[in-house]
């Protein structure tokens, strides 16, 4: 059976939380080891800012174990659970969850394989998924394709969002078309739309995840990064977004309104262009964690902030500083993922 013929759909990020999972990192896959302690700090900053606002388990490999209980033992709303793993972008690698309306809880286990096979080995991730969901004896819905929790955002009401360079490239799953795809989507996310965006921002190595493009801020609402320097290959990218997204209609009909956040300066670490991106924020219960850049950043820093306390006037805007993740290639949405309220799974709220 799949999640749609029993009624679960994948809840807006906004709904409220049960709590919220991190798993812990892991230095020999890192680009950058070297920086292992400053990427910990990042890691730290952002524990402590969701736990703020909801309970967080962080999944830490046994021998991790008591640098991790060092930090947070004393820490109210932060527990830890040893799942084994490879790496540490648990938005990519974890369960997608879904809940219905008698409020039970499920999650989906998509297939994974380290971005299209580029960061090996990845046995162990693929198999995080149904760890954590086993844990909490919550039911399991394999999936038939790999996909990563970074390439979708949802409305919660039948609307996603996603980008054709990733979900369509022939590294996750060549043997699908666009059709069979959107099919999988459908059934085990029950969303009735699915829009289309083309590409995602150079320099992300994800293959152009959304999560660094666009992110609905409510219903019929899309908060979009865009870039104004003709010179910059986000330029393109930007700007065909705009139109795709003008010219489009959710699931309910509506005419989309799209929000604008001017993307940071370019920034370049040993060759390699950083996909800074403050669309790569996390909605807490009552809050948003938004990742700012300094430096050369401030102004769209200030920009992006202003933009976020209009967008949400009701939420608190906490921030963090998004340079210690951005250097190994994510940052606040990529680390996290979020498991809704519902019968099975309140506990910690």
């Amino acid at each position: 059976m799949i999640p749609v013929e029993r009624g679960f759909r994948m809840p807006a990020e906004w709904e409220r939380h049960a709590r919220t999972f991190i798993a812990w990192p892991v230095k020999k896959s890192m680009l950058n080891p070297d920086q292992f302690e400053s990427f910990v700090s990042g890691y730290i900053e952002v524990i402590e800012a969701v736990a703020a606002f909801e309970a967080v388990t962080i999944l830490v490999n046994h021998r991790d174990l008591p640098v991790v209980q060092a930090h947070f033992s004393q820490k109210q709303r932060i527990d830890w659970l040893v799942i084994k793993h490879e790496d540490a972008w648990l938005r990519d690698n974890g369960p997608t969850f879904v809940v219905n309306d008698q409020g039970a809880i499920a999650g989906i286990n998509w297939k994974f394989n380290g971005w299209g096979g580029k960061y090996a080995p990845w046995i162990l991730d693929d198999q995080v998924a149904r760890k954590l969901l086993a844990t909490y004896h919550l039911p399991c819905f394999d999936a038939p394709i790999v996909l990563e929790g970074g390439s979708i955002h949802v409305d919660g009401e039948g609307t996603l969002l996603t980008t054709e360079q990733c979900l369509l490239h022939p590294n996750r799953n060549p043997t699908f078309d666009r059709a069979e795809i959107e099919a999988v989507l459908k059934q085990y996310l029950n969303v009735k739309k699915i829009i289309w965006l083309k590409r995602g921002l150079d320099g992300d190595d994800t293959d152009g995840h959304i999560d660094n493009v666009a992110s609905f801020a409510a219903p019929g609402k899309v908060l979009l990064q865009v870039c104004e320097d003709p010179r910059d290959p986000n330029y393109q990218v930007t700007q065909e977004n705009l139109q795709i997204l003008a010219e489009e209609e959710d699931a309910k009909g509506r005419k989309l309104q799209v929000i604008p956040v001017l993307q940071p300066p370019k920034m370049m670490v040993n060759g390699r262009r950083l996909p800074l991106s403050y669309l790569n924020f996390y909605f807490v219960n009552g809050g948003i964690i938004l990742p700012l850049f300094g430096e050369k950043a401030r102004e769209t820093d200030r920009n992006a902030l202003n933009i976020f306390r209009c967008t949400f006037p009701d939420r608190i805007i906490r921030t963090i500083d998004g340079l210690k993740l951005i250097r190994e290639g994510g940052n606040v949405h990529c680390i996290t993922q979020q498991m809704p309220s519902g019968l099975n799974g309140s506990k910690g709220e």
